[in-house]
């Protein structure tokens, strides 16, 4: 089929060339806060689309003015910075001759009891549609990236998952998309150097740019290189859990005149045990007949190797182009898992047991390769265009066998096998223009995504090797297209500043299970307006309301019909009939002087996909398995407040009160509908200390406490983690040394209940929470340089 580009695409392309766009000038002025003018500071005007291309920079004058001329009309971020105060940072939309109000530096150094503190705090402010968390040389900049992702305000980490308004986040470098599991996404941010970020922006209602998928977005902008040259760097990590664990890696970084290249390698040696206590009440006439007593062990063992390489060549100013790989391979994963469950009468009187052992093996591949191209126009626009392409691989195997007990006397036995495998293809392409016309600042682009997913697991007798369980193996093939396109616009005016997006995608999308012969074939088109408005009523006070609509889509994994069986009464299984949920989301957001900031927020989630917990109590079974809820929403008030307590101290507080409620169907209840909610607190306490005169020994403490939360039909127990942290640069940081203690109470882990009508099941999930961290990384060549790390960029592969 032929297709038209759209109208709005070409009359955009045409404008962005359109060399008589209109100029302005920009004037301010600088003052400390005893109102005296700051001559021969830095004033530098960033593109805003790229943070880390400067248009324009200019040298305040004596009396602390400065002036832009020429400027075409279009939005930037302005950036000053002096010695002796701390960076000051402010988006800002020109569309005529603008004169900023006085903009006032305050001071960064102090001289406490003999400290004297070469580092700034960092900063935050809130543009319209985003927070930014402004860290570069501040007390943060030394360690590594997940540290920073740690104490971003409204970020908390639960159970290992990054979230924003207890809701998954996705992550983003220099607005790239990290597309990673979640131990992946850790791994590679504790080996992402600090002093590489200059800030993390969490936007909580994306603008329509980004992609409908998912919920927030953290954003970290990194600083760009100046000076050519080469630099290097070996680093390691010895982690001691309850046994030990080792991160090797090396990274390579050389800029030339047009040619930037990095290369990275890292090797990751684990072995992780968790240990869960579990129950299961099984009622006979609403009265408890069985309970059973469980408990697990799993041990994991893995080797994970990640590589990268990335080549960016500079045509000229103006043309760029970009290549970037990843190759992560983890050979060998195995998991030994070993199962005993006791059963016992209503009187508490054991009668019976069984023991499992299972055992699985994986070979994990993912291979993404990324390729973008973008121009630069004279009026400060960009257009772009790009392809990406990932190829995952993964092939599991498990052996699984039960020994029943009764009375203490071997009186059966189960065995079986599985092989499984999933192979998964996604190629995207899209391209991106952004642009002015007159006061108005617009952004469009369009995007193609196309899905190949091929999945199959084979049930085997484990000692004739012949196939059982005809209804259990399956082959499911899955197939996925989304079109997209979309546009926005931006302008300021006076103490007002608005901005409306429209995003709109196609899916055509087919799932096949072959044993069952169920045919899922969707066809939908969704839109995806995005609105924001802001009003400064002076510069201690501005209020924003923004709104966004948004989509979550099931995960390829939850789609396959398959099984994954702790016991024979105990599995994991997938849900080919997902579908995906559409959420709105609402906030309004009050700023006190900058430093204070309140929302208000509420998230209507609709039926989105989450993990549900349903035993079987005539056949003695418990499933958990991906569903659709029938409702979800969630709203809360969230407030936050950092500031410096001495110079050499830093402190921030982030607190949340927070109702959440989900509705689903008891399949194993009579269909009968259940609403699981809760009213919460989650608060978060950071502080980061100077701890030498010097600047090269700082430390850290953070303490975050959870009093409820929900995940699908289960209910947390409060929960609370206290860490510490060390960090000693040395020989001109040269070399960094640190020491960090995470979780010191072991209070991290929590009991899960989900309790209702006829259901009653619980468990405990120790995992490794609590550890002690030694790291060393030693600098060669001109290590300050600053690099050209990034992500690979998918969307799609955040489904994997």
């Amino acid at each position: 089929m032929n297709r038209k580009c759209p109208p709005i695409l070409i009359t955009l392309l045409l404008l962005s060339s359109n060399p008589f766009f209109a100029q302005n000038s920009l004037k301010g002025k600088l003052v400390n806060e005893a109102s005296e003018p700051v001559a021969f500071a830095n004033v530098i005007l960033l593109n805003s689309q790229d943070s880390t291309s400067v248009y324009k920079g200019v040298i305040s004058e004596d009396n602390g003015e400065f002036s832009f001329k020429e400027v075409p009309s279009d939005k930037y971020l302005l950036k000053v910075s002096f010695v002796g105060y701390e960076e000051y940072l402010r988006e800002i939309s020109i569309n005529s001759d603008k004169k900023l109000k006085k903009i006032i530096l305050k001071e960064a150094a102090s001289n406490l009891d003999e400290v004297t503190i070469k580092t700034r705090k960092p900063n935050i402010t809130r543009s319209i549609d985003r927070i930014t968390f402004d860290v570069e040389n501040s007390t943060l900049s030394s360690g590594n990236s997940w540290d920073i992702l740690r104490q971003t305000p409204g970020v908390i980490i639960n159970q290992g998952q990054l979230q924003v308004r207890n809701a998954g986040v996705s992550v983003y470098i220099n607005d790239r998309k990290v597309q990673l599991t979640a131990d992946e996404l850790q791994n590679l941010l504790q080996s992402y150097s600090a002093e590489n970020i200059s800030s993390v922006e969490v936007i909580t209602n994306p603008p329509a740019r980004y992609e409908a998928e998912g919920g927030a977005i953290l954003n970290i902008n990194t600083t760009s290189a100046i000076s050519p040259g080469y630099k290097g760097s070996i680093e390691g990590a010895y982690t001691q859990g309850i046994v030990p664990k080792y991160l090797l890696g090396t990274s390579h970084y050389w800029k030339g005149e047009k040619l930037n290249v990095f290369a990275n390698y890292t090797f990751s040696p684990r072995k992780e045990i968790k240990r869960d206590d579990n129950y299961i009440n099984f009622p006979s006439d609403f009265e408890f007949d069985q309970r059973w007593q469980t408990d697990f062990e799993r041990i994991t063992r893995s080797q994970a190797h990640n590589a990268n390489i990335i080549f960016d060549y500079d045509f000229d100013e103006k043309n760029k182009l970009s290549f970037s790989s990843n190759l992560l391979f983890s050979p060998n994963k195995t998991f030994d898992n070993s199962v005993s469950t006791d059963i016992a009468t209503q009187a508490n009187t054991a009668f019976s047991n069984f023991r499992t052992n299972s055992g699985v093996t994986t070979d994990d591949s993912n291979v993404a390769l990324d390729l973008s191209y973008i121009h630069s126009f004279e009026n400060g626009g960009t257009i772009s265009a790009g392809a990406h392409y990932t190829k995952f691989n993964q092939e599991r195997d498990q052996m699984v066998e039960t020994n029943y007990f009764g009375n203490g006397e071997l009186v059966n036995n189960i065995a079986f096998s599985t092989e499984a495998i999933q192979d998964i293809n996604i190629f995207t392409a899209q391209i991106d223009l952004s642009t002015s016309l007159g006061a108005t600042a617009f952004e469009s682009g369009l995007k193609l995504s196309s899905i190949d997913s091929e999945s199959g697991i084979d049930f085997f007798n484990a000692e004739s090797l012949e196939e059982l369980y005809d209804n259990l193996s399956d082959e499911f093939h899955y197939d996925e297209n989304v079109y997209a396109l979309y546009a926005s616009a931006s302008r300021d005016w006076e103490q007002w500043s608005a901005k409306l997006g429209l995003r709109g995608e196609y899916t055509d999308l087919l799932g096949m299970s072959f044993s069952t012969d169920e045919l899922n074939s969707q066809e939908y088109f969704e839109l995806f307006p995005t609105a924001y408005l802001q009003y400064r009523a002076s510069d201690n006070h501005s209020f924003t309301l923004d709104y966004s609509r948004r989509i979550e889509r099931p995960r390829y994994e939850s789609l396959n019909p398959f099984r994954y069986f702790l016991n024979e009464n105990d599995f994991n299984a997938g849900n080919p009939n997902l579908r995906a949920a559409i959420s709105n989301n609402f906030n309004l957001n009050y700023t006190l002087m900058q430093k204070y900031f309140f929302d208000i927020y509420y998230r209507d989630n609709g039926r989105s996909p989450a993990s549900l917990a349903f035993q079987d109590n005539q056949n003695l079974t418990i499933r958990r398995m991906q569903a659709n809820l029938l409702e979800s929403k969630s709203y809360g008030l969230d407030m936050l407040h950092g500031r410096s307590v001495f110079g050499w101290w830093y402190t921030q507080l982030y607190a949340s009160l927070f109702h959440e409620e989900n509705k689903f169907l008891a399949v194993e209840s009579d269909n009968a509908k259940v609403t699981n909610e809760i009213d919460a607190v989650y608060t978060q306490l950071y502080n980061s200390f100077t701890l030498s005169k010097d600047g090269t020994f700082s430390g850290n403490l953070s303490f975050t406490y959870v009093s409820d939360f929900i995940s699908g039909s289960y209910n947390f127990d409060p929960f609370s983690t206290l860490n510490i942290g060390f960090r000693k640069t040395l020989w001109n940081k040269r070399a960094e040394l640190s020491l960090n203690i995470h979780d010191i109470f072991n209070d991290t882990n929590t009991r899960l209940t989900s309790r209702y009508l006829n259901q009653d099941n619980s468990f405990f999930a120790c995992e490794e929470m609590r550890y002690v961290r030694l790291g060393f990384k030693y600098n060669f060549g001109n290590f300050r340089l600053k690099d050209n790390q990034r992500s690979i960029e998918a969307a799609e592969r955040d489904r994997l």
